[in-house]
């Protein structure tokens, strides 16, 4: 029997919590494939009762305690660095807020198959995600556009596997190879891209990342444009918005450039600062530029 490791982290989203892990045990009940499936939570100082909850629901679950400042990237590291203790076969690495579809192991189990004929080895399999409503693709795998400005288009899954640059951990499958030549999520992050960081790591260590096929969730990119509240914040609120993990991140998006990017890392610093500085002129020079591009 394969043991596999689920790794979430949470932050008073109690009823999203709960849900995300129940469709998530009717698709294991509904797999095929033989596994045994183990649940980490890191609860990062939620106030709503989404540990009791889990616990109420999940008796199995292993629920860690955060120390209240790990956001995603810090709280996905924490459940991650305790599950690796257990040497399991695969990683599930599953966003608190998106509710798996009941095909999800399938589509797993194909996508291993493809990777291991195709590759010889393991890899990174990276969901699909689309909105409940609008059923348009909110998260999956990625390509570059372009690198240096580092411009990516979000891949539409087909009927079978689709290599991918970046995938976003809202759905993310890790084989146990990846764990041992790659490690964990990188520190360095706070709250965003270290999933990009993942994959790009695997990608430089030759080990393949795939877009599984089909539709395997649903979740809702809840992330609105923040410049339409932006331009109204003083100076100081800009600032702080620009280092705030659950605004722009600041840290954690310089880390990525800084060493993924380095020709860009200068250019990425002085426009953060610009965008802070004068955010009309950077919106209507730089902004609107970069996304219609």
């Amino acid at each position: 029997m394969q043991k596999l490791a689920v790794l979430l982290t949470c932050f008073n989203r109690k009823e999203k919590t709960v849900a995300a892990l129940t469709a998530l045990e009717a698709a294991y009940k509904k797999a095929e494939d033989n596994w045994e499936m183990s649940i980490y939570l890191t609860d990062d100082g939620s106030s709503d009762g989404t540990s009791e909850a889990v616990a109420a629901n999940f008796p199995d679950a292993k629920i860690l305690e955060g120390t209240g400042s790990l956001y995603w990237a810090g709280g996905m590291r924490n459940s991650w660095g305790e599950a690796v203790k257990g040497d399991y076969d695969a990683y599930l690495l599953l966003n608190d807020d998106t509710n798996v579809s009941p095909n999800l192991f399938d589509a797993v189990a194909k996508t291993h198959e493809f990777c291991l004929s195709n590759f010889g080895k393991g890899g990174i399999y990276v969901g699909t995600t689309v909105d409940a409503d609008t059923k348009k693709v909110t998260y999956g795998g990625s390509l570059f556009k372009n690198r240096f400005l580092a411009k990516i288009s979000r891949i539409q899954p087909k009927d079978h596997p689709v290599p991918c640059h970046l995938g976003n951990a809202n759905i993310m499958w890790v084989s146990k190879n990846v764990v041992d030549d790659v490690g964990i999520l990188s520190e360095g992050y706070v709250h965003g891209m270290a999933d990009y960081d993942y994959t790009l790591k695997a990608n430089k260590k030759n080990l393949p990342s795939l877009v599984m096929p089909g539709i395997v969730g649903e979740c809702t990119n809840d992330h609105n444009d923040p410049y339409q509240k932006f331009f109204k914040l003083s100076l100081k609120e800009r600032f702080k918005m620009l280092y705030n993990p659950i605004g722009f991140d600041f840290v954690s998006q310089t880390y990525h450039m800084r060493k993924h990017f380095p020709l860009r890392y200068p250019f990425f610093v002085m426009v953060g600062y610009v965008k802070v500085l004068f955010p009309k002129l950077y919106y209507h020079l730089l902004y609107k530029r970069r996304k219609s591009l």
